[in-house]
């Protein structure tokens, strides 16, 4: 299976020209008259953007019509992506600029290392070793090899504030399991099991993220806003009231996914047997697999320690990691010329998260908050809190960022829900576990989903379906279990 094959089928012309057809109209359909009205009242001069009502009409059509695209498989996902930039600096409706500032965030190029250390990860044998020893313990079936995933995640996501510094973690050893397993996407092998586990990780940091308040760099941004509403959310509040929602779900997800998106092999009861040989056969670790080993050790404490200093900036650590494995040889120059993905998708993932940026800057995004705002009026607090958890989860759609849409919309909708008679806390927790738990909606919807999508294991047509109905589940139990619970707990905590 090539690399284009393996972020979906090849351009299909009618479908594309049905999606460019939607596109057109929606460029040509009249602004409406209140989102005009909103950046007319918000925009401020000395934020130094150019732009009119129309600009942000016109970016929000071309960057619907790419995700359009790519949700009927009519392009792939860097087919769409590139389409859709190069339509928006051609219009001016962005200037060259704005549409390839993602290129310069350093924590795309994080993933973009990731890719390559994960690479040298299974080229050293320390990957093999590592997936050997998990098949062993849990390998008897692909549900047990799920469970095991997402577990090692939420072990170490308290020490990793960065979610797409963990999926680099997790990355490899997910590989590797879906390699020696039998299962590749170049030879079309993919879904025998590789497909679900990457899947069941890619969930899974969905809900580490939303259990510890040092798993995700938004989460302490969003505890530091709430207390502008006199709202305080220490670290145990934090725990104790997303433990509930999160223990039923572990249970739940792995289940889900094996009903919506099931591996070919279920039972492996020789996997373990299997696994010990392999690992008599590899013997001691060799040279290679200590030096990987040390480095991968080294590269995680400096991520952690970074959360205490700042200078140890987390895409500087991977290359320097990347750095000594290619003085070692494990990761060499050549190895650099077979790694398309990781240049696809650093592509793709930087144009969308630009677009999404600017849909933010330019008003888009808080003239849909405004909306939602309006459209609760008048209604009862608990219908209030309902539609503005499931209309925050819906409007992820549109970002391309966790922490974008939480520094966007989360004061507003807090600022709303109170106002409505929501109880405080509630409101700030479901909402900063929102942003955690809705992250699979779409391929982009975050930053450490990127390295799933670009592995070849999923495509992103999949993870739309799969991934809307891992946040509808998400958004159910959070909802029901959740809210009871997190009253519960601020009774009696609070």
């Amino acid at each position: 299976m090539s690399a284009q094959q393996s972020d979906g089928p090849q351009v299909e012309l009618k479908l594309f020209l049905f999606v460019l057809l939607v596109g057109v109209i929606l460029w040509f359909f009249p602004v409406p008259s209140g989102l005009e009205t909103y950046i007319s009242q918000h925009h401020k001069a000395d934020e130094g953007l150019q732009f009119t009502a129309q600009t942000a009409w016109h970016l929000f059509a071309i960057f619907i019509t790419a995700i359009f695209a790519v949700i009927l498989k009519a392009t792939p996902i860097f087919t769409a992506a590139i389409l859709g930039v190069s339509v928006a600096v051609l219009t001016g409706t962005l200037s060259a600029k704005q549409a390839f500032s993602g290129f310069a965030e350093d924590w795309i190029l994080l993933i973009i290392v990731a890719f390559l250390i994960a690479r040298a990860v299974i080229k050293s044998g320390l990957g093999k070793r590592v997936a050997f020893l998990i098949i062993r313990k849990f390998g008897r079936t692909s549900l047990g090899l799920s469970y095991s995933v997402i577990a090692a995640d939420m072990l170490i996501a308290p020490a990793f504030p960065s979610n797409t510094a963990r999926s680099g973690v997790l990355f490899p050893i997910v590989n590797a399991l879906a390699v020696d397993s039998g299962s590749r996407p170049e030879d079309g092998t993919r879904k025998k099991l590789g497909s679900y586990l990457m899947m069941s990780s890619m969930a899974g940091i969905t809900l580490s993220s939303s259990l510890w308040l040092t798993a995700m760099a938004a989460n302490p941004a969003g505890v530091k806003m709430a207390k502008e509403f006199d709202i305080h959310i220490s670290y145990m509040t934090w725990t104790l009231a997303a433990l509930l929602p999160v223990l039923v779900l572990y249970f739940l997800i792995p289940r889900v996914l094996m009903w919506v998106y099931p591996p070919e092999v279920k039972e492996t009861p020789d996997a373990p047997r299997i696994a010990q040989e392999a690992l008599d056969e590899m013997g001691p670790m060799n040279r290679d697999e200590w030096v990987m080993a040390s480095v991968f050790v080294g590269m995680l404490a400096l991520w952690v320690a970074s959360s205490f200093i700042p200078a140890l900036n987390k895409t500087a650590v991977a290359f320097l990691g990347l750095g000594i494995l290619m003085v070692a040889n494990i990761f060499t120059i050549k190895d650099l010329a077979g790694e398309g993905k990781a240049l696809g998708t650093l592509v793709w993932f930087s144009i969308l998260y630009a677009m999404s940026v600017y849909l933010n800057k330019f008003g888009f995004m808080g003239w849909i908050g405004e909306g939602v705002s309006h459209m609760v009026e008048g209604m009862s607090w608990p219908m209030v809190y309902v539609t503005i958890v499931v209309a925050y989860m819906l409007i992820h759609y549109f970002f391309v960022s966790q922490t974008a849409q939480m520094l966007a919309l989360f004061s507003v909708f807090l600022g709303v829900a109170i106002k409505a008679g929501v109880p405080g806390e509630l409101m700030a927790l479901m909402l900063l576990f929102a942003t955690n738990f809705n992250a699979v909606i779409t391929p982009q919807g975050s930053s450490a989903n990127v390295i799933y999508v670009g592995s070849g294991y999923l495509e992103a047509g999949e993870i739309y379906k799969v991934g809307g109905v891992v946040t509808l589940v998400n958004t159910l139990v959070f909802l029901v279990v959740g809210t009871f619970w997190i009253l519960f707990v601020s009774k009696i905590f609070g």
